[in-house]
């Protein structure tokens, strides 16, 4: 067991939703860590998020928090900024660290640079997001990923989200150093609302996340009026809000399939989204391949954290093949691999929710293979190594 009571952490990352930093945070704080400080900086600007900010934790406890103003400014001034307040705000609020975290290159620079000043013992950088093409313009391309490399070789430990991350260093850039370690996206495994087989709707697909054009919805609803012919009661449950949602209300209503599709908005409280997954009989993710022409997708390089919900609830995928772990997924018989092609995807569907041995079989799958990324567990793996 890991003892943190006299340790003293820094996370520091850059914030839109909730992510692998908060769920860090959330296991610190559940070992009455002696002393935490989480810096959040704004993802990029948005005047419904606050500005950055940080929170100081003392056994467990919040002690301080401030947040400053948002304010639009060039990209560029802005994290150099944010470099500059995760130096000043540690060496105010915790000039003596056991670790520091910083999940993305520039968060991690600062890392390296209080290091050097001896105020943090040891660095992760932790890599939530990874692409080669990251911006299109080349020299911005260019100094993102230099800096990525100078991180990765001057961390202590590099935690990449899939193994696609090392090998597309080494492919795209002939980058191949540093300590990197393979993390992957976890779930609060013991806490997720699981139902008993025999009170699930056996006849309601699933999807949730941020409704954009590029996680497939279409091709789902496209298959919805051969799913219906076939199984009347079928559900298609959609959580999630987004710019996109609007064209698929409009894309059901001229199919004719209002009816059999609920689409339910934005859910504030993710304890509300696991108990809306843990009724449905079966999940989907129909993820784009490429971002655009010649971009591969961030899912490609990354571990989506929406699988990992849908197995702990005890959800069959239905997924394409963009997701790293979408074969093994298959292999392991908790879901299958299709096309975007509408008459694969109703055929899979009626196929598996008008078959409950199958689909109890997959369920069970689902469940025992989401037990090994509990979160408490990656954290206490990868963290005994470094304190």
């Amino acid at each position: 067991m890991l003892d943190l009571e006299n340790k003293k952490i820094i996370i520091a990352t850059h914030i839109y939703t909730t992510g692998p930093a908060q769920d860090l945070r959330e296991y610190l704080l559940s070992k009455k860590i002696g002393k935490l400080l989480f810096i959040g900086h704004p993802l990029f600007w948005d005047e419904n998020l606050s500005g950055s900010g940080y929170g100081v934790y003392e056994k467990g406890e919040l002690k301080e928090e401030k947040y400053r103003k948002i304010k639009k400014n060039f990209a560029l001034w802005v994290y150099s900024i944010d470099i500059w307040l995760n130096i000043f705000w540690t060496w105010r609020k915790m000039p003596k660290s056991n670790l520091y975290v910083g999940c993305d290159n520039i968060n991690a620079f600062s890392g390296i640079v209080l290091r050097f000043f001896g105020k943090t013992k040891k660095v992760v950088y932790y890599v939530i997001d990874y692409n080669p093409k990251r911006f299109d313009i080349k020299i911005l391309n260019y100094f993102y990923h230099k800096l990525d490399q100078f991180c990765v070789r001057h961390a202590d430990e590099t935690w990449n989200l899939s193994p696609r991350m090392e090998e597309a260093r080494k492919e795209y850039f002939n980058f191949s150093g540093g300590n990197q370690i393979t993390v992957p996206i976890g779930i609060w495994f013991l806490r997720f609302p699981r139902l008993d087989f025999s009170q699930i709707e056996k006849h309601t697909l699933v999807f949730m996340g941020h409704i954009l054009e590029k996680q497939g919805v279409q091709y789902v609803i496209d298959a919805v009026p051969a799913i219906s012919e076939k199984i009347p009661d079928f559900k298609f449950l959609v959580i999630g809000g987004g710019e996109y949602l609007k064209k698929l209300k409009e894309q059901a209503k001229n199919l004719g399939v209002e009816k059999s599709i609920e689409f339910v908005g934005y859910v504030e409280k993710h304890s509300d989204v696991e108990k809306m997954l843990s009724k449905c009989a079966c999940a989907v993710a129909m993820y784009e391949k490429y971002e655009k022409k010649g971009m591969l997708s961030f899912t490609y390089f990354s571990d989506p954290g929406k699988i990992k919900a849908y197995l702990a609830g005890g959800l069959p995928i239905l997924l394409s093949d963009v997701a790293h772990n979408a074969k093994e997924i298959e292999e392991r018989r908790c879901g299958y691999i299709i096309s975007q092609d509408k008459n694969e995807i109703a055929q899979k569907v009626i196929a598996l929710l008008r078959d409950e041995k199958t689909l109890s079989e997959y369920r069970g799958n689902a469940i025992a293979y989401a037990g090994a990324f509990n979160w408490e567990q990656i954290f206490e793996n990868n963290l005994t190594r470094l304190i």
